[in-house]
């Protein structure tokens, strides 16, 4: 002790001293401590908390000394906002160059080299990319603003009191670069994704600009209620749409075909949606509510009408005026990049809820009446109650929704992926393709061909949208039909099981169509807790494609333990199958869409023909196949359907698992 304090003394350097732990001090503090301990004139609890208070101001030096510590913490994170900026640039500079090198060459020299510097312990890309240290250094500069700006002149311990309540300017600018430059994600991130809505990473301040005009809150927020609103439609009939069919004189199992029929008129309206919002968006969401009016209409009239064709031309209205591409345009095209993360999240949760809401309302149409000759009971109240609230919606879009501006739609030039995403999802998970953005040669002054860095006019016109179907499947690579096939898969297994939930709960366990409205409805909630935990925790722990493969297995094994084979069927065998089955599919979902959204081209982000079409396409008619084997199924006997549907899902999902792994390794 003795050693040290000496040590100390002579040991300092001058322009420093004053900064130096009193040694001395501190050491005859602890002896007063002792002799007041001992004869009892003070306890251990002050003795703890005076003596944290004087450590404490002995490292912030004291009350003089704070603003001068102030400025040395904020000037550190300058100089930390400097290397981070020093790495993007490097980032950046690495995507172009790579990118020039395979044009120039012909091959693919950005796959050899992503794929033996990026996962290895001791390479300098990976370092880039980790962040090693950066974590703590913000950790330590945040708290310690935090404490000198907090508790200035008293020294409460920053341990005793960890709360921050006003975070320094340069801590929040830190962040953001991190979060910029990194691959992690939050829940509001995982979730936007979760909509396939792409996101523009870098937008110029001309787009910002144009943005900000566009905007309008309450446009969106209905643009939000229309998607609620659909979901809503789409699933309130699934608890008593085999009693429907019933009562109208078919077959329970022809539920399937009265569900399905929307996803069949979906898959046509989904084109013309999405070309009509290059136009305009009031027209096409007024058109969808008077069609989903007159859907809904027809299909609670069909009980009275006893027609089972008035109920199926009911619902092909209502899938005719699905509006989920001019939903998803909307917040493309009108949010400002700012908030578009936000409105793409709520685009999610909308849907989820309107998932879970659908089926819930269900419980309330437990009645038996008529008003003239009009009959409203639990089969016939879901679609006037849904006829009802699009025509309010009708009235609400009409007076408070704003076309934007169509001059300055058409003036718009899409910046579609940008440098820091693609380059930050191929070292992170290895897919070296989102690297590899199109350019066309142009001639040099010497006459050579050179290749621009894709921000001139020949490297705009690979942007373009492309203009038919045909043209967006030919920019579709391997790597992205495969992902379409997993989402192909996952909705084939979603319908499947909540299709017919109705006829195999009522065949097995003789259920009411309150307890069948309330088992949806419960599947239906676990969509936003679920994408909490993968996109705030899992989803930064596992690189995408594991969690991706590893719930392609969950959704096999929940297809797996869902047959009856042998013993008899439980309900804690269906029910806890179906939640292995549906909580999968919903995080391989998401992930899925995460990462289509990262490796499709960028051409295929804006226009008629987009990434979103097609993922909806592949998704609807996985639907319709699905409520199509329902129904096929049903010659077979509702004995025999819960079997018979489950073996294609088992098909269609090994096959997705097996061109997941091939796909894959041939990238490693």
């Amino acid at each position: 002790m003795v050693a040290f304090g000496k040590k100390l003394k002579e040991s300092q350097i001058q322009e420093w001293q004053g900064y130096y732990i009193n040694y001395k001090l501190l050491k005859k503090k602890v002896n007063r401590y002792a002799q007041q301990l001992e004869i009892g004139a003070q306890d251990h609890h002050y003795v703890l908390k005076d003596f944290s208070r004087m450590l404490d101001s002995q490292l912030s030096n004291g009350g003089s000394k704070i603003c001068e510590l102030q400025e040395a913490y904020r000037g550190v994170g300058h100089d930390l906002l400097r290397l981070l900026f020093f790495v993007e640039m490097n980032a950046i500079g690495l995507r172009k160059i790579l990118k020039k090198f395979d044009k120039r060459f012909g091959y693919r020299f950005t796959n050899y080299y992503v794929k033996t510097r990026a996962n290895h312990p001791y390479s300098q890309l990976r370092q880039v990319f980790r962040h090693v240290g950066i974590g703590a250094v913000v950790g330590a500069i945040s708290r310690n603003l935090a404490d000198l700006q907090d508790h200035q002149g008293n020294y409460v311990s920053i341990y005793d009191q960890p709360a921050l309540s006003h975070p320094d300017p340069i801590v929040h600018s830190i962040k953001a670069a991190v979060n910029k430059l990194s691959n992690s994600t939050n829940f509001l991130e995982f979730l936007g994704k979760h909509a396939f809505i792409m996101q523009d990473d870098l937008p110029s301040p001309s787009e910002d600009d144009v943005a900000e005009q566009r905007y309008h809150f309450m446009s969106l927020l209905l643009n939000l209620v229309n998607t609620f609103l659909y979901m809503v439609n789409t699933y309130i009939i699934v608890p008593t749409a085999d009693d429907y069919s019933l009562s109208l004189g078919a077959a329970a199992t022809v539920c399937g075909v009265v569900i399905g029929s929307m996803a069949v008129a979906q898959v046509f309206s989904s084109v013309y949606f999405s070309a009509w919002s290059n136009r305009s968006y009031l027209r096409p969401l007024v058109f969808s509510s008077i069609v989903l009016l007159i859907g809904n209409t027809l299909y609670a009239l069909a009980y009275d009408l006893n027609s089972i064709v008035v109920l199926l031309v009911g619902r092909l209205f209502c899938g005719l005026g699905s509006a989920r591409a001019v939903n998803r345009r909307y917040i493309s095209d009108c949010v400002p990049h700012k908030l578009r993360m936000r409105a793409s999240a709520g685009f999610v949760s909308a849907s989820a809820l309107g998932m879970a809401c659908g089926p819930a309302l269900a419980c309330l149409f437990q009645t038996d009446f008529k008003i003239y000759k009009l009959t409203f009971n639990q089969e016939t109240l879901p679609g006037w109650i849904m006829a009802i609230s699009w025509l309010v919606y009708l009235l609400w879009l009409s007076i408070s929704f704003r076309e934007p501006p169509q001059e300055i739609k058409r003036d718009i030039i899409p910046q579609e992926v940008r440098a820091g995403t693609v380059v930050n999802y191929a070292v992170e998970n290895g897919i070296t393709q989102p690297l590899l953005l199109n350019m066309e040669p142009k001639q040099g002054e010497n006459g050579d061909q050179e290749y621009d860095d894709g921000e001139d006019e020949s490297c705009e016109k690979t942007r373009k949208p492309v203009t038919s179907i045909v043209s967006a499947y030919r920019l579709l690579t391997p790597s992205v039909k495969v992902q379409l096939l997993v989402y192909f898969m996952l909705k084939y297994a979603m319908e499947i099981l909540l299709a017919e939930a109705s006829v195999i709960t009522a065949y097995y366990f003789i259920w009411s169509t309150n307890s069948v409205a309330i088992f949806l409805a419960c599947l239906g909630l676990t969509v936003l807790p679920v994408n909490i935990i993968v996109g705030t925790y899992i989803s930064n722990i596992f690189e995408e494609r594991q969690v991706l493969l590893a719930s392609e297995i969950m959704v096999l094994i929940g297809i797996l333990l869902s047959f009856h084979i042998g013993i008899p069927y439980s309900v804690p065998q269906y029910v806890g199958s179906a939640l292995i089955t549906f909580v999968s599919a919903e995080v391989l979902e998401g992930v899925n869409l995460s990462l289509l959204s990262r490796v499709m081209s960028s051409r295929l982000s804006r226009g008629t023909y987009n990434g979103g079409l097609l993922s909806t396409e592949a998704g609807t008619l996985a639907r319709v196949i699905a409520d199509g084997t329902i129904t096929l199924s049903g010659y077979f006997g509702v004995a025999k359907l819960l079997n018979a549907t489950l073996v294609p899902s088992l098909f269609i999902c090994i096959s997705s698992i097996i061109a997941t792994c091939f796909t894959y390794n041939s990238l490693y």
